[in-house]
């Protein structure tokens, strides 16, 4: 049986995982962009996940913001089941070249309403998945600023931007973070085909030189073994004179 003290340790322990459970399981339940990360320069499909977070009412509406600040020139949505999705479309200050054409609006909201007997319902989540294209190189994260809309008329508006050095905000925006590409491989193909054949050429000569390392030591090696033997015979034919002389 346990003892006493080794129980009250296990029930501080089980009390103290369900304490950090409690603290940690509302963190994920933020309306949040997936996968949270793409590469500049590319197109992409992420979904907006949504998660239910009352457990008296249900979520009916989804409306994303885009950045105007880095804006998309190609965005669709797919398709949902019960749910109806709607492109606003805003004209830019400066247009934006995409393919060698000049893109003047680009979608500046998505809103997806619930058709009648569609929800999310306490205890589920849903995704609204979206393409978007060509990524914006100049900078390392899009924010999509969020309103999550609730069949009892609450509104929860997930638009706080996190602040390096802070505490994440009660209702953050979801971030789509932008990795850069590949380096390509340096220089012109030119001067990489330059680097390989001189890398090429010194690991040749890397290779010759430990080849005649290898062969100068072999030569030595017998040498020496045969400089032994001749050292060895020659003790060994004096031995057999001296010998020779005492019988004599």
């Amino acid at each position: 049986m346990r003892s006493t003290p080794a129980r009250r340790i296990a029930g501080i322990a089980l009390a103290t995982a369900a304490g950090v459970v409690a603290l940690v399981g509302p963190a994920f339940a933020h309306v949040t962009v997936q996968p949270g990360n793409a590469q500049q320069g590319g197109y992409t499909a992420v979904d907006f996940r949504v998660p239910n977070e009352s457990d008296t009412a249900s979520t009916v509406k989804l409306e994303v913001s885009l950045p105007m600040d880095h804006p998309l020139a190609s965005v669709r949505t797919l398709p949902l089941p019960g749910w109806t999705a709607t492109l606003e479309k805003s004209k830019l200050d400066k247009p934006i070249k995409v393919h060698g054409s000049d893109v003047n609006e680009a979608v500046s909201k998505i809103t997806w309403t619930a058709d009648p007997g569609t929800k999310i319902a306490a205890g589920q989540f849903q995704e609204f998945r979206v393409s978007l294209g060509p990524l914006p190189t100049d900078t390392e994260s899009l924010t999509f600023k969020a309103l999550q809309s609730y069949d009892n008329g609450e509104v929860v508006r997930w638009i706080d931007e996190a602040k390096e050095g802070q505490p994440e905000p009660a209702k953050p925006a979801p971030v789509l973070t932008l990795t850069k590409a590949p380096a390509a491989a340096g220089a012109s193909p030119a001067a990489d085909g330059h680097h390989a054949a001189a890398t090429a050429s010194q690991d040749s000569a890397a290779q010759a030189s430990s080849s005649a390392n290898d062969s100068t030591a072999r030569v030595l090696g017998v040498v020496g073994i045969v400089v032994g033997v001749i050292g060895a015979g020659v003790g060994f034919l004096g031995l057999r004179r001296k010998g020779d002389s005492a019988a004599s």
